[in-house]
């Protein structure tokens, strides 16, 4: 059972972090979470390597404390609304190492994947990446609001995740669960095989590999179809999908034709092929994806 006490919002008082905040108090109302705005006052002049981070006398002059409060409280209010509880915190630094500092004791952290203000620019590749990258914690990025989309209310109806039955992919079933059980939502398990080609090569042909192909998406299929307990397939009726070709690609496809409104993808490890690859496939996921995309960690 999947536990989110704690939900980290960082802000920055953009439409992207309000965007991100809207769907941080829908999540906090299935979960009955709290929700706790993060800004961050980033200095004027960056330090150099050789000095300590960051000191106060940094901070950009002029900053009225108590009317930055007030104007967080008052971004706050729709969480109030919702009958959300709130917290507010400010504090001074880089952004993404107080995002990450902050995001040791959350349950889950949910961000735009662009922004401008406080953050400088959360571009996907910088701030936001280096937070996917290291942060312990589930991440939920939002990206920009689609220009044909109408409501302004999150949709969740459809719950993609992606296995590829490593742990981190296991845990990432378990909270796809827990969004579907919460936003009584369909839910889509998606297995993609990429050790052969999406099209079968007449070269290949003395292989079998068409009955190849057969065998390895049944055995993939028995597999998904086993990660759920009985009374959970019976609760929730869920897909199994099994697909050949490039993972992020397919995972795209699938949640693309089934107008997702989540894709949920496990991320391996946080090492240093990790910093510098950031798993490939959940990397395109949440550069490339019209909807949110949940990464969990293993």
């Amino acid at each position: 059972m999947v536990q989110v006490r704690h939900i980290l919002c960082p802000v920055d008082f953009s439409e992207f972090s309000r965007r991100a905040l809207s769907h941080a108090i829908v999540l906090a109302r299935w979960y009955g979470s709290e929700v706790v705005a993060l800004h961050v006052l980033v200095p004027s002049i960056p330090p150099l390597e050789s000095f300590p981070p960051y000191l106060p006398s940094m901070v950009p002059e002029g900053v009225d404390r108590k009317a930055l409060e007030a104007r967080l409280d008052e971004f706050l209010a729709p969480a109030r609304e919702a009958d959300v509880p709130t917290r507010t915190l400010i504090v001074e630094g880089s952004p993404v190492d107080q995002i990450l500092k902050a995001a040791k004791t959350a349950d889950l952290l949910v961000l735009g994947t662009h922004g401008l203000g406080g953050f400088e620019r959360l571009v996907l590749g910088s701030v936001t990446e280096k937070i996917l990258r290291k942060a312990t914690c589930p991440v939920l990025t939002i990206p920009p609001k689609p220009e044909n989309q109408v409501a302004e209310s999150p949709l969740f109806k459809t719950v993609v995740c992606a296995v590829d039955f490593s742990d981190p992919s296991l845990a990432a079933v378990a909270h796809a669960v827990s969004l579907a059980r919460g936003a009584e939502a369909h839910l889509t398990l998606v297995h993609v095989i990429e050790s052969l080609p999406d099209h079968d090569p007449p070269q290949q042909a003395h292989f079998n590999v068409p009955e190849y192909r057969r065998y390895l998406e049944a055995d993939a299929r028995g597999r998904l179809e086993g990660l759920l307990p009985a009374e959970t397939v019976k609760e929730l009726g869920p897909e199994f999908v099994v697909a050949s070709g490039k993972a992020y690609r397919q995972i795209l496809r699938v949640a693309e034709e089934h107008k997702a409104g989540v894709i949920v993808t496990g991320v391996r490890g946080r090492g240093s092929m990790d910093l510098a690859l950031f798993g490939s496939t959940a990397n395109h996921l949440v550069r490339l994806a019209s909807c949110p995309v949940l990464t969990v960690h293993g």
